[in-house]
């Protein structure tokens, strides 16, 4: 299967960069930090890879102007980090920095890996074209980094086509053809570097099922699912068993198997939810919700789920779990999630102008909701208003 020791392999790397920092090697230090952070991410530990790109984020910002090389980079990383805890708003905001950070801050690549990071937030908001067309853009700016290739850009699309509802048929066709021509089937070996192609071929099976109900289909799925959780749990790459876990839970409902769809959610809830995940449920859609909905009504991980089904009601909500605590009583009356994700942006620095070219409204309307907000918050400034959000846990 491919065994890869993931912990040891961050141990030494972690350690070496140490090394090379006391010897005042503080690009070396942000260059590696990208793949500390991956290493993490594969581990399914978040807050341990936010961490990561966070720390060097603050050497880079030590050494002033200009700014180093890999700083450019360092913001796309949080930024993808923050889309996988269902923060759009930080998301966007990390790569609004990063952007504007452009050439002079980053390292060979920058343009390829930008367009990665871009296209799932445009997934996440619902813009399949455009993130279509930047997954293009990233096939021709292909950039081949010292880190394994293991999120193909031909998978990357093949996902967003089988979440095209217009001529779903001829999407589905292509990802199909995608499937022959990469020669993959539910009995290949399976290995760690093409482990996220095989979970995109469960995804395509899910879907055809989907489409056209053939038990046989979505009985291969399930088969290449088993499969790729026992490969997944035996290397500890948490990140991807809970996917497949996910996935399972997906393919079980296909089947009107809710009590087995439910015991997959049970543990991948228990594993996802330390960690703050929620793009991975929410990217699933009505049946995710709809299960999820089930599994509140048997109390599984209760408050975790709760804000999971807040977050498909409402996308752009906060998602700290401190935020399901905050109780419309602090609250002259409740800030609406427009002027939250308003509020967000004050607290990062973002002036009112700057705010309304980020969000595509006008300046008047920034100004409208930058006024409703503080009568609400019964503050009369932008740093009573933080400060009074920050004491509602609204940031």
């Amino acid at each position: 299967m491919g065994k890869w020791n993931l912990e040891a392999a961050h141990q030494s790397f972690a350690d070496g960069l140490t090394n090379l920092q006391k010897g005042g090697g503080i690009l070396i230090r942000i260059g590696g930090t990208f793949i500390l952070a991956y290493i993490r991410m594969a581990k399914g530990r978040l807050q341990e890879a936010i961490r990561t790109y966070e720390r060097s984020l603050q050497l880079a910002l030590k050494q002033g102007e200009p700014a180093l090389q890999g700083t450019a980079e360092l913001y796309l990383g949080l930024g993808e980090l923050s889309l996988e805890r269902g923060d759009l708003t930080i998301a966007s905001q990390h790569l609004l920095k990063g952007q504007k950070l452009g050439k002079q801050a980053s390292l060979p690549g920058y343009d390829y890996l930008w367009c990665v990071v871009k296209a799932p937030i445009q997934k996440a908001q619902g813009n399949l074209d455009s993130a279509l067309d930047l997954l293009q853009e990233a096939e021709r700016l292909y950039y081949k980094s010292p880190l394994p290739d293991v999120h193909p850009i031909a998978a990357l699309t093949t996902r967003v086509w089988i979440k095209q509802r217009k001529e779903q048929h001829r999407w589905l066709a292509q990802a199909l053809s995608w499937v022959h021509e990469r020669g993959l089937t539910i009995h290949d070996e399976l290995s760690y570097l093409h482990e996220y192609e095989h979970i995109t071929l469960a995804r395509i099976l899910i879907a055809q099922h989907q489409q056209e109900p053939i038990e046989h289909t979505i009985q291969k799925a399930i088969t290449l699912l088993e499969r790729l959780l026992e490969a997944a749990e035996a290397g500890d790459r948490i990140g991807s068993v809970i996917e497949i876990l996910v996935l399972q839970a997906i393919a079980h409902v296909a089947q009107s198997n809710i009590p087995l769809a439910l015991m997959s959610l049970k543990r991948a809830l228990m594993l996802a939810e330390p960690e703050g995940y929620v793009y991975i449920f929410v990217d699933e859609g009505e049946p995710m919700c709809n299960l999820l909905r089930q599994a509140a009504a048997e109390g599984i991980a209760d408050a975790y789920t709760q804000q999971l089904l807040a977050i498909f009601d409402n996308p752009i909500a906060p998602t700290s779990p401190k935020l399901s605590q905050v109780t419309t009583a602090d609250l002259v009356e409740p800030l609406t999630a427009r002027e939250i994700e308003i509020l967000r942006l004050i607290a990062v620095g973002m002036r009112n102008q700057a705010i309304a070219d980020q969000l595509f409204i006008t300046l008047s309307t920034v100004k409208r909701h930058i006024a409703n907000t503080y009568g609400k918050l019964g503050v009369s400034h932008r740093t009573e208003a933080v400060a009074r959000a920050n004491a509602l846990n609204l940031l």
